[in-house]
């Protein structure tokens, strides 16, 4: 994956960062106006369609992202690079012209929707092994820092200028970020790597989806992993789909107030991934800082669950911050765990089930809105002359599941050893790896030599 030269124009991580803060940024703009072409296009079940929308883009980028990634190898990541960025950003114009073609374009769009895949093997392809985990460290504050800021703006454009300009700044960005790819991102793989492998065919093991998964079960340590991550993302993709509709229609924020709670967040999220984690894996240890960001996971979607103030919300979103360190823990667990020649292959498992989750953590969790009956009746409170109608005992029923499985992924991530060396050769991958003593920045527990894959921390999107 690391190619020792970097004789290939002057791709720099820099590049990979401007591509993902402007796509992002562009999306970010539009959490305001997607809420109210929601609730107009869907009046009856919003939640329930929001799930099945965001659900069917996963379970495509599931489907096709190991693809995207093999043809990446083999034709250059530029050209991926322009396509996905292209299809991630195309139905954002559509918002203004039809609602329909919009939603149905979002769901189609999952199968290119693969951006980061895509930008963590271009960051691998430019940078040694030892700085590459504080590249990928940057792609994803980066990230963050876009979706921190850009809300808040869109929501202050939607709500002195209308929707409409929302929708022309954010496709405008998006113009911008493709225009860049095109004209300014240079090539990452070098030449001679990809004349080698034109010839080849890609292998279908590589592009099969299934296949990471179908090697989960061979590893006993692995397994438990694997289903923690399962646990525990599968509310968490739910959560992350479904909130923010949640917060305007049954909390009853303002927009200005929900992209304030955002950047609360998003600030505190990229504290607790730098300095937090670096502590905690220093003086607890790496398992048992899996288990406090689980912990904590468990504490904020009960509360989700139970609470129905606004100011609970806002408190629940420090805990919910905090739990953001839960996966790069897990990341550098599975890195200690895996031998050093199958990074690649069980992290690309972890990547794997965090795309399956992403499908079907939206869709349950619009089905839970559904079954419960929470609907967006945002009218009719206020022609009530009755206060608010009575709530419900539980405001939230798709939080308070969530934090069921968040409880069986602490009872499954108690099991798993601290020490183990995987004694199962899932497959060996032929990548030679640096016996350099390159430990991840943020692990300072002693570990085998680690190559730290591109799916490392691969983000919630």
């Amino acid at each position: 994956v690391a190619s020792p030269h970097h004789t290939t124009g002057r791709a720099k991580v820099s590049h990979a960062v401007v591509v993902i803060f402007l796509e992002f940024f562009a999306w970010g703009l539009l959490t305001t106006p997607m809420l109210t072409v929601l609730h107009e296009t869907f009046p009856q079940h919003t939640f329930l369609m929001n799930g099945l929308i965001q659900g069917v883009k996963g379970l495509l980028s599931f489907l096709s992202a190991p693809l995207i990634g093999a043809l990446s190898d083999v034709w250059g990541r530029k050209s991926f690079l322009l396509v996905t960025v292209f299809f991630t950003c195309a139905p954002i114009p559509l918002m203004r012209i039809s609602p329909w073609w919009y939603f149905a374009m979002i769901s189609v769009s999952g199968v290119f929707a693969v951006t980061f895949s895509v930008i963590f093997a271009y960051v691998a392809d430019i940078t040694e092994e030892h700085e590459r985990s504080t590249a990928y460290g940057l792609v994803s504050a980066t990230f963050a820092a876009s979706l921190v800021t850009s809300p808040a703006i869109g929501a202050y454009l939607s709500a002195n200028y209308g929707d409409s300009l929302v929708v022309l700044v954010a496709t405008i960005i998006a113009v911008v970020d493709i225009a860049f790819v095109l004209l300014v991102v240079p090539e990452s793989l070098p030449d001679k790597m990809r004349l080698t492998s034109w010839g080849s065919p890609i292998s279908w093991e590589q592009a099969d989806p299934f296949a990471s998964l179908r090697r989960v079960g061979k590893d006993p340590t692995v397994l438990l992993i694997c289903v923690t991550v399962f646990l525990s993302y599968l509310p968490e993709a739910g959560q992350y789909s479904s909130f923010f509709l949640y917060l305007r229609q049954v909390i009853e924020f303002s927009p200005a107030a929900i992209a304030a709670f955002i950047a609360m967040v998003g600030i505190l999220s990229i504290i607790a991934q730098t300095l937090l984690l670096t502590y905690f894996m220093r003086t607890i240890g790496n398992k048992n800082t899996v288990l406090l960001g689980l912990g904590f996971q468990l504490f904020q979607l009960a509360w989700y669950g139970f609470g129905s103030e606004p100011w609970m919300m806002w408190a629940a979103g420090t805990v919910a911050a905090m739990s953001s360190i839960t996966f790069p823990a897990v990341s550098a667990l599975v890195s200690r765990i895996a031998a050093s020649d199958q990074q690649g292959c069980v992290q690309g498992m972890i990547t794997g089930i965090r795309g399956l989750c992403n499908g079907l953590g939206p869709a349950l969790y619009g089905f839970i809105f559904f079954l419960f009956n929470v609907e967006l009746n945002e009218f009719t409170f206020q022609q009530d002359n009755d206060p608010k109608h009575t709530k419900p005992t539980i405001p939230g029923p798709p939080f308070l599941f969530g934090a069921c499985l968040v409880l069986l992924a602490l009872l499954v991530a108690i099991f798993i050893p601290d020490h183990h060396s995987m004694a199962v050769k899932t497959y060996t991958d032929t990548r030679k790896i640096s016996t350099s003593n390159n430990l991840q920045s943020l692990n300072p527990l002693p570990a085998s030599e680690e190559d730290i894959e591109p799916l490392l921390q691969d983000s919630s999107m």
